[in-house]
């Protein structure tokens, strides 16, 4: 390892070793930046996107300190992670760091059998990894002892706090020693991120890391684009795209996990080899799922945004959006995917009509510009499938061995011209590659003008989506006992009835938590929540109402089933 890469930090050598054998060389800016700080026991405040190198820059550091305690029968390092994709990703990533230090690392999610979690946390661990709740759980349990606990991490922590787990978090860190180092690192750093920074974290290094960006005159490494399509259209235009685009490996996002499901459905009655992914699946099946990506078998991971939240995927290609995302950081943190690591990526966004405008948020917040092009028409696709075709047989003509099949052209070659013939041949070999024409026409549709999206008084990010305004300190309502904006989202919503209330022991957070971890609906398309004694009323988008109702009736919420319905103003208000 040269002298300039990770041996400068100041990492022990078995970290070092481990590294080398990882194939890593260098290390990537915030591993650089907050690696040395780390180690000399500073509390961290890192901004980051996915994909920056953020789990080594606290791992490394973490295993370099914690491993040389007297007594390991407690834990010596708490990581709290949104989900349990990230949780298994970032213990595995540790356990390999460590592996040679025999650290022993164990992620503690919600989903798994808790009989597992129980006896390795009797027998000694020295890292946990671990969802806010799961956490909260065993420390209420009695079977996770803080006690000796050296260092604590929030990893996306703007995350944590969307999905409704700003008070289990606070209550965590209240429950840990007073002289633990902390370190937070967030995407994105609104105000609630910084409150807890403010409250938790001593006199913090503070550290911000851009992507890195091509050098002057180079092409972007994400090719950033769009498609204006109807409602009725968008699954067909879907499909054209990627016929056209090919992409090697996709993720394509979706609001609700009966989207994911019906998407998946119609893209795999097309051809494409795709995958569900969100909060309906035991982890079992997300595992199968993810394995099947990785190794190639599978092509389209159709997924919710909290289902793929840190996932990390090397072998990504593309980035769809079929929906706008609510807010411009949702957008950065999906196309935050691809175009790592000097690789060239592609991100399309499906719009309808009325989200053209949250494209010109987004344009405006990242700096980046979205071209808005026209759905691949018949003849562009009919034109691209010759195009694959032509490719086709040219790397078959320069790599494969052709000479068991010239005695078949020999012997046509008697009857024929040889350009028929290979007219003929290729004519097989095009039909071979699917459907040589598509559906019907997409009709082409124009944005909707600003000033009729103001006068319909809708989001900028269509129902549910809100990047400024009401519930941001502006009119929408007051905040409710957790913190979170009570905010409504308009016309194009509904309330749903839930028989859980105060009395139950409920919260904002845990309605929010739960719509958000088992409905794939991000908290910021939640709306405004009440919670009377005997039941709670929720706010969200009538689009999502159905999934959401399913979602919530097949989980329990504080141990406890819930009965769900739409709100039909019950007499009990009040």
């Amino acid at each position: 390892m040269s002298d300039d890469g990770f041996g400068e930090l100041g990492l022990r050598p078995e970290l070092l070793a481990a590294l080398v054998t990882l194939g890593y060389e260098e290390p990537t800016p915030i591993q650089r930046e907050s690696i040395p700080p780390l180690l000399e026991g500073h509390d961290l405040l890192g901004q980051a996107a996915t994909g920056t190198g953020k789990t080594a820059a606290f791992a490394l550091p973490l295993l370099s300190r914690i491993l040389d305690r007297p007594d390991r029968r407690t834990p010596g390092a708490l990581i709290l992670v949104p989900t349990r994709e990230l949780a298994v990703q970032v213990s595995e990533a540790t356990h390999k760091y460590g592996k040679d230090l025999g650290a022993r690392v164990l992620p503690v999610y919600g989903g798994a059998p808790i009989g597992h979690q129980l006896r390795a946390l009797e027998r000694g661990v020295d890292v946990v990894v671990a969802t806010p709740g799961r956490a909260l759980d065993h420390i209420s349990r009695g079977t996770l002892d803080l006690s000796a606990l050296q260092m604590v991490v929030l990893d996306e922590a703007d995350e944590m706090l969307d999905m409704g787990f700003a008070e289990d978090i606070e209550s965590i860190l209240e429950s840990t020693p007073e002289g633990r180092q902390t370190v937070l690192f967030s995407a994105t750093m609104p105000g609630r991120v910084d409150a807890i920074a403010r409250r938790h974290l001593r006199d913090p290094i503070r550290i911000q890391i851009e992507r890195e960006r091509a050098a002057a005159g180079e092409a972007p490494l994400v090719r950033q684009s769009a498609y204006v399509v109807s409602r009725a259209y968008k699954s067909a235009a879907l499909g054209r795209v990627l016929d056209v685009e090919a992409p090697t490996a996709a993720i394509v996002f979706c609001r609700t996990r009966d989207e994911v499901d019906t998407l998946t459905e119609s893209l795999n009655g097309r051809g494409y080899r795709a995958e569900a992914l969100h909060g309906g699946m035991s982890q079992e099946q997300r595992d199968r799922v993810m394995n099947r990506l990785r190794s190639g078998t599978a092509e389209l991971l159709i997924a919710t945004d909290v289902a793929a939240r840190g996932l990390d995927l090397d072998q990504l290609t593309h980035v769809f959006n079929y929906d706008v995302p609510s807010a411009p950081e949702a957008y950065v943190h999906r196309i935050g995917r691809v175009g790592r690591a000097g690789r060239a990526g592609v991100a399309i966004t499906l719009a309808e009509p009325r989200e053209h405008r949250m494209l010109k948020v987004i344009e405006r917040v990242t700096g980046q510009k979205i071209a808005v092009a026209k759905v691949p028409t018949v003849s562009d696709l009919r034109a691209r499938r010759l195009e694959m075709t032509r490719s086709a047989l040219e790397e078959s003509l320069v790599t494969d061995e052709l000479d068991e099949f010239r005695v078949v052209v020999e012997a046509l070659a008697g009857e024929f011209d040889l350009m028929e013939i290979a007219l003929a041949a290729v004519k097989l070999a095009h039909e071979a590659g699917g459907p040589t024409t598509d559906e019907e026409e997409i009709p082409e549709v124009a944005p909707r003008p600003e000033r009729e999206q103001r006068a319909g008084g809708s989001h900028a990010g269509g129902p549910g989506g809100s990047h400024s305004g009401a519930g941001r300190g502006g009119s929408g309502g007051s905040g409710g006992p957790s913190g979170r904006p009570q905010r409504s989202l308009g016309a194009d919503s509904t309330k749903l009835w839930i028989s859980l209330g105060r009395s139950a022991g409920i919260r904002p957070q845990d309605l929010v938590g739960a719509i958000a971890g088992e409905a794939g609906l991000p908290g910021r398309q939640i709306g405004a929540i009440e919670i009377a004694d005997r039941f709670s009323l929720v706010e969200v988008p009538e689009s999502a109402a159905e999934t959401v109702m399913q979602a919530l009736r097949a989980t329990k919420i504080k141990g406890r089933t819930a009965a769900v319905r739409r709100d039909r103003g019950h007499r009990e208000r009040g």
